[in-house]
């Protein structure tokens, strides 16, 4: 596997090996012990699957308490995967990184626990996978809106169209508004 930096140095690509022929691909998604030497030394505690539409936007979403970093991939279709710093103290506060994932590239993304996350599906359906560091905790989630002005995220949006949110998405609050870390 192979680490590719972002502009936020603590959230990571990790591209993976992958092995093929005319058969098919193998590829390793995770292995912990190259994990906390490389990226993080962290115990993942929660496996979550989702699939979603094109067009559909889930997040951005943090727990207050039971903090999650996030190991995310796609096995199916093509997502822009987003993350945002919301840890105060850091140099990177405030700042987002985002990028494609899809089942083509098989890149993953860590998401470090004290960022927002969420992404937007560009393709008819896209299978979304990811590893978590603590567990759901809903009473502790926090959602900002995904197009906060002072934000500017560049969501790979048509201007006149608008994604598909959850009700807890459409009802998210400004960035400056969020409580943070």
């Amino acid at each position: 596997m192979k680490i590719i930096e972002t502009s936020i140095p603590d959230v990571k690509i990790i591209e993976p090996k992958v092995f093929g022929d005319e058969r098919g691909f193998f590829l390793e998604t995770f292995r912990d012990d190259w994990f906390k030497e490389n990226v993080a030394d962290v115990i993942f505690v929660q496996d979550n699957h989702s699939k979603s539409s094109q067009g559909i936007l889930r997040g951005m979403h943090y727990q207050l308490e039971n903090t999650q970093g996030k190991l995310v991939r796609v096995t199916s279709g093509e997502v822009y995967d987003v993350a945002i710093d919301m840890r105060k103290n850091s140099p990177s506060f405030g700042q987002w990184f985002g990028t494609l994932l899809s089942a083509t590239n098989k890149h993953q993304l860590w998401v470090p626990a004290g960022f927002a996350h969420g992404f937007y599906v560009t393709t008819e359906t896209a299978e979304f996978v990811y590893k978590c560091t603590d567990y759901y905790a809903p009473e502790h989630e926090v959602s900002i809106k995904w197009n906060d002005p002072s934000l500017n995220i560049n969501w790979p949006i048509l201007a006149q169209t608008k994604p598909s949110l959850s009700a807890k998405d459409e009802l998210g609050l400004l960035f400056d508004d969020a409580p943070t870390f």
